[in-house]
C-alpha cells in the first residue's frame, strides 16, 4: 500500500512539474512546458463518447440486460446516465473501475417514469437523443441544459418528431444572449408513444437529429420513413448509429443518405458490449508527433473503427506523417522524426472536414507549424457546437500571432515561425482546451484557461498528455 501511495505521489509531482497551474479568484490556467526531444511514447485513451451515448440509449430500449465495457467516464456520459435513471431505468455504473462497466436493464421500449426533469449540461448528443427517446413514454418530460445549450438548435428535430405524431414544444426562458432563429432547449415532451409515418429532417445542422430519430423509430406504432433535406453533414456518425442499432438486432432500409425506413422492431440486449476507444480523443495524440517529431503509439484502437474521426489519420498522412498499425494499435511518426524540431517538413493541406468536424480544432492547432497554408472547409455546423468553434479557432490563433482568414464554413491558417506566448481561451469547450494544448508542447509560454472543461469527454486528458514526456 505504501508503495502504491508513493507511486501516485511521484506521478502527481511529475505532472505538476510539467503543467504549472495558476489560479486567481477569477480564473485558472494551466501552463504547458514544451517537450524538447522527439517523442517516444505509448498512450491509451478512454472509450468513445459517441458510441457510449448510442449504446446507452439503445440498451435502455432493448429487451433485457446489457453490460457496456470500456464505457466513457465523463460529464457527458454521467448526464446521460442520470437522465436515464430519472426516467426510471435501473443502471449500475462502475465506470471508474478498470473495466469501465455500465449495466443497463432494458425494458423493451417502455419508459417507467411518467414525469421527469432531465438536465444535460452542454451535452448535445444527450439533448437530441433524449428528446426523441422521451416521446416513447407516456407522461410529461422536460429537458434543459446550461446557458450554451439554450442556444443550440433543436427545432428541426422537434418538427420531425411532431410530424411522426409526438408532442414536443419549446418552453419560454429568459436569456442574456441574442435571440435564436430556431427552437432551442428547454423543451417539454408530452408523450403518448410515437405514431410513426413520414418526416423530413434537416441534415446540415447536426447529424444527431437523424440519429436520434433512427434510435427511437423501431418503437413507433407504424413504420417510420425519414427523408433528409439540405444534405447530411457528419455522415460517419449516422453510419455509427446504424451499426450500433444492427449490433442490437435492428435493421434499417436506406437509400444512400437521403431516405431511411424503419419498421417496428425490438432491440435485443447484448450481454457484454465493448465500446471502442475514442478516435476523437486519440486525434490529439496522433497529432502530437506532427508538432514535436518522434513517434506516438495509441493502444486499443484500429483503422477498422466504426468512428469516422479515425479518418483524421489520412489528413496527417497528407501532411507528411507516417502511419503504421497493428491488430489493436496505431502509431504515428512525425515526418522526419530524427530531425531537429525546426526542420520538421510538415505540409499544409486544403481539406473538407464536413464529415469529421470535431477534427477541425486538432488540425488548426498543428497548422501553424506547417510549411504552407492550411484551409479547413465544410464546418459551418461547428458554429453551433459547444461554442462557435470557427470564430473561437480564429480568435485563439490570432492571439498566438498566427495570420488567419475566417470563412463562413471554415478558415485558412498561415505558417507562423514564432508563436507568441498566450493564455488560450477555451470558451468552456473541451476540444479547444485539448487541441490547443498541443501548441504548448512545442511553443513556450502557452497556457490553457479553464483546463477543467476537458471533463466533458476526457477528464484525465492532461495526465495522459504528460505521458508523452516519458
Amino acid at each position: 500500500m505504501r508503495g502504491q501511495a508513493n507511486a501516485k505521489e511521484n506521478k502527481k509531482l511529475r505532472v505538476l512539474r510539467a503543467f504549472a497551474v495558476f489560479s486567481s479568484p477569477m480564473t485558472t490556467s494551466l501552463s504547458i512546458l514544451p517537450i524538447l526531444h522527439p517523442l517516444r511514447a505509448g498512450v491509451r485513451v478512454p472509450g468513445s463518447k459517441s458510441l457510449t451515448n448510442r449504446a446507452l440509449a439503445i440498451a435502455a430500449l432493448a429487451d433485457g440486460t446489457t453490460a457496456l465495457t470500456n464505457a466513457l467516464d465523463s460529464d457527458d456520459s454521467r448526464y446521460f446516465i442520470e437522465s436515464l435513471s430519472r426516467l426510471g431505468f435501473s443502471i449500475q455504473s462502475a465506470i471508474r473501475n478498470p473495466q469501465s462497466a455500465i449495466t443497463i436493464h432494458g425494458l423493451g421500449g417502455r419508459i417507467p417514469s411518467s414525469r421527469a426533469d432531465l438536465f444535460v449540461g452542454n451535452a448535445g448528443t444527450a439533448a437530441r437523443f433524449l428528446t426523441a427517446f422521451a416521446t416513447l413514454g407516456h407522461g410529461e418530460y422536460t429537458l434543459d441544459g446550461v446557458e450554451r445549450m439554450r442556444q443550440r438548435p433543436i427545432g428541426d428535430l422537434v418538427a420531425a418528431l411532431n410530424a411522426l405524431g409526438a408532442h414536443v414544444e419549446p418552453l419560454a426562458h429568459p436569456s442574456s444572449f441574442i435571440p435564436q432563429p430556431s427552437i432551442c432547449p428547454p423543451v417539454r415532451v408530452i408523450a403518448s408513444g410515437l405514431r410513426g409515418g413520414t418526416a423530413r429532417v434537416a441534415g446540415d445542422t447536426s447529424s444527431q437529429f437523424l440519429s436520434a430519430l433512427l434510435i427511437a423509430a423501431p418503437y413507433a406504432q407504424s413504420p417510420v420513413e425519414l427523408i433528409v433535406e439540405r444534405g447530411l453533414n457528419s455522415k460517419p456518425y449516422v453510419d455509427m448509429t446504424l451499426a450500433v442499432m444492427a449490433d442490437f438486432g435492428v435493421t434499417v432500409e436506406r437509400e444512400g443518405y437521403e431516405r431511411f425506413r424503419v419498421r417496428p422492431q425490438r432491440y435485443r440486449a447484448v450481454s457484454e458490449y465493448a465500446i471502442e476507444s475514442d478516435a476523437s480523443a486519440a486525434s490529439y495524440f496522433f497529432a502530437a508527433p506532427a508538432v514535436c517529431g518522434g513517434t506516438v503509439r495509441v493502444q486499443n484502437i484500429s483503422r477498422r473503427s466504426q468512428q469516422g474521426d479515425i479518418a483524421f489519420l489520412d489528413v496527417l498522412a497528407r501532411m507528411g506523417c507516417v502511419i503504421t498499425e497493428g491488430e489493436n494499435w496505431i502509431e504515428v511518426v512525425g515526418a522526419i522524426h530524427e530531425s531537429p524540431l525546426h526542420e520538421l517538413p510538415l505540409r499544409g493541406v486544403d481539406v473538407d472536414l464536413r464529415d469529421l468536424p470535431d477534427m477541425a480544432q486538432t488540425l488548426a492547432a498543428i497548422a501553424p507549424f506547417a510549411d504552407s497554408p492550411t484551409t479547413i472547409r465544410g464546418i459551418a455546423s461547428a458554429r453551433v457546437k459547444e461554442t462557435d468553434r470557427v470564430a473561437a479557432m480564429c480568435n485563439e490563433l490570432r492571439r498566438l500571432g498566427v495570420t488567419v482568414d475566417e470563412h463562413p464554413d471554415g478558415l485558412t491558417i498561415y505558417p507562423c515561425a514564432n508563436l507568441q506566448p498566450a493564455v488560450i481561451h477555451t470558451y468552456d469547450d473541451h476540444r479547444m482546451a485539448m487541441a490547443f494544448a498541443l501548441v504548448g508542447l512545442r511553443a513556450p509560454g502557452i497556457a490553457i484557461e479553464n483546463p477543467g472543461c476537458v471533463s466533458k469527454t476526457f477528464p484525465n486528458y492532461f495526465d495522459v498528455l504528460e505521458e508523452l514526456r516519458g
